[in-house]
C-alpha cells in the first residue's frame, strides 16, 4: 500500500499552489482562513476563475471540459486548492449531476445543461429528502404523472441544499406507485421558475438558510427532461450518491481547518491535553490519506463504492472532531456569533461557532452515518 507521494506528484502539488497565489483573490482567501460562510456570487466567481484554466471541472472527461487526469491526481489537485486557501467547490452541479448527466443523458442534454455548469452561470440543488423519506430515500412519495409532453409533479421536498440561490434541480420522483419502491423512480431536472415551485429557506441553528423545503404544486416538467428511462432513477441515484459521499468525507477541508487550528495553537497558550487532541485528530488525518491513497491507487478506474461510505463515516466523525477543538481552543470568545451586535469579535475567531454548528449536520446529510456503517457492514463484512 503506497503512503506516500512521488516527485512528480509533490511538484504537481507545488504547480497549483503557486496557481492558487496568482490567481485567488484576497477578499476571498480571507474569508477561506477566517471561515466565513461565501454566497453563491462567491462561488461562481471562484468557479470562473477555474474555468479559465480549465480547471472547474477536472473530473469530467475531457470532451466536457475536463482535464484528463486519473482519479488521483483530481484528488491532488482538489486537496491543493484547499491548502493554499481556496474556496471549496459545493456545487452539486459540477459534482453530482455532472457525472450523471454524462453517464446517462442525452447529447442534448449534455449540450443544454453541462457548459453553463462548468463556467458557473447555473446552480442546482438535489431535490432528493422529503419529510419522513431521509436515508430511507426509496420511500419518497412526489409524484410524477405523464401528461402528454409533461410530467405533472406534485409534493415536497426537504433539506434542499442552495435550493434559494439554484436555478434548476434535480429530483428523483415516482411515476409508478405500485412498483416495487425502488422500482417506480425516475430522475426528473426541473426548472425552479416553473410555476408551481415554491421556495421556503430554513433558519438553521448556525443562523445560514443554506437548507430549504420546496414544495411542487401541478408542476409541469417536459418529457425530454427525463434522465435515462422512466422508473429507473434509483440506479442513477446510487451512480450519484458514491460521488455525493465521498465529497462529504471532505477530507481536503478538514485539512484546511486542522491547519487553522494549528496556526492558532501556535498563538495562543494551549494545555497539553488540548495538544494530545489535536495529535489524535492528525493521527486520524493521516490514516484516512492512507485509505483514499490506496483506494485511488488500487482501483483507480472504479467509480466509488463501500469505500465512499467508509470514508463518509470516519470523514464526517474527523471533521466534526476539529471543529470541536476550534471551539475548545477559542473558550468563550469562540461563543460570540459573526453576526452578533455589540463589541468587535477576534477575526479569527467570528466565524468559529457558525462553523462548529454547521458541522453537525454532515453526519446525517447524504446518509446518516447509521446507515451508512450498515452500508459497509452489508457490502464488506458480507453481514
Amino acid at each position: 500500500m503506497r503512503l506516500t507521494l512521488n516527485q512528480d506528484e509533490l511538484d504537481f502539488r507545488a504547480m497549483v499552489d503557486a496557481w492558487v497565489q496568482r490567481n485567488l483573490p484576497d477578499d476571498l482567501r480571507e474569508m477561506v482562513r477566517v471561515g466565513e460562510h461565501l454566497t453563491r456570487k462567491e462561488f461562481s466567481r471562484w468557479c470562473r476563475i477555474l474555468d479559465a484554466n480549465g480547471w472547474s471541472v477536472p473530473a469530467w472527461p475531457t470532451e466536457y471540459g475536463g482535464t484528463g487526469w486519473s482519479p488521483l491526481r483530481r484528488h491532488l489537485f482538489e486537496e491543493q486548492l484547499l491548502l493554499s486557501g481556496a474556496p471549496r467547490n459545493t456545487a452539486a452541479g459540477i459534482a453530482m449531476l455532472g457525472p450523471i448527466l454524462i453517464a446517462f443523458g442525452t447529447q442534448e442534454q449534455k449540450d443544454r445543461y453541462l457548459p453553463p455548469i462548468r463556467r458557473g452561470e447555473t446552480y442546482w440543488a438535489q431535490g432528493f429528502s422529503e419529510p419522513g423519506s431521509g436515508s430511507d430515500l426509496a420511500t419518497l412519495r412526489t409524484s410524477a404523472v405523464r401528461d402528454g409532453a409533461h410530467f405533472v409533479v406534485n409534493g415536497h421536498k426537504i433539506w434542499t441544499s442552495y435550493a434559494q440561490s439554484s436555478e434548476m434541480m434535480f429530483a428523483l420522483v415516482r411515476t409508478n406507485p405500485d412498483a416495487k419502491p425502488q422500482s417506480g423512480i425516475s430522475f426528473l431536472l426541473i426548472d425552479m421558475a416553473s410555476p408551481g415551485v415554491k421556495v421556503r429557506p430554513i433558519r438553521m441553528v448556525d443562523g445560514g438558510t443554506d437548507l430549504n423545503e420546496v414544495f411542487l404544486d401541478d408542476v409541469r416538467v417536459p418529457v425530454e427532461n427525463l434522465i435515462g428511462e422512466v422508473d429507473r432513477g434509483w440506479d442513477y441515484a446510487k451512480h450519484l450518491l458514491g460521488f455525493e459521499r465521498t465529497g462529504i468525507a471532505g477530507v481536503a477541508a478538514t485539512k484546511q481547518q486542522f491547519a487553522r487550528l494549528k496556526r492558532l495553537m501556535e498563538a495562543r497558550s494551549v494545555s497539553d491535553a488540548l495538544r494530545r487532541k489535536a495529535a489524535r485528530a492528525e493521527i486520524d488525518l493521516l490514516a484516512m490519506d492512507a485509505l483514499i491513497l490506496r483506494t485511488l491507487t488500487e482501483n483507480p478506474a472504479s467509480r466509488p463504492g463501500p469505500e465512499a461510505s467508509m470514508l463518509k463515516i470516519q470523514g464526517t466523525r474527523v471533521r466534526q472532531n476539529v471543529q470541536r477543538l476550534l471551539m475548545e481552543l477559542a473558550g468563550v470568545e469562540g461563543l460570540r456569533h459573526a453576526e452578533d451586535p455589540g463589541e468587535a469579535v477576534d477575526r479569527d475567531l467570528q466565524w468559529l461557532a457558525a462553523n462548529y454548528l454547521d458541522s453537525r449536520k454532515v453526519s446525517i446529510y447524504g446518509g446518516t452515518n447509521e446507515i451508512q456503517a450498515n452500508v459497509v457492514a452489508k457490502a464488506v463484512l458480507g453481514l
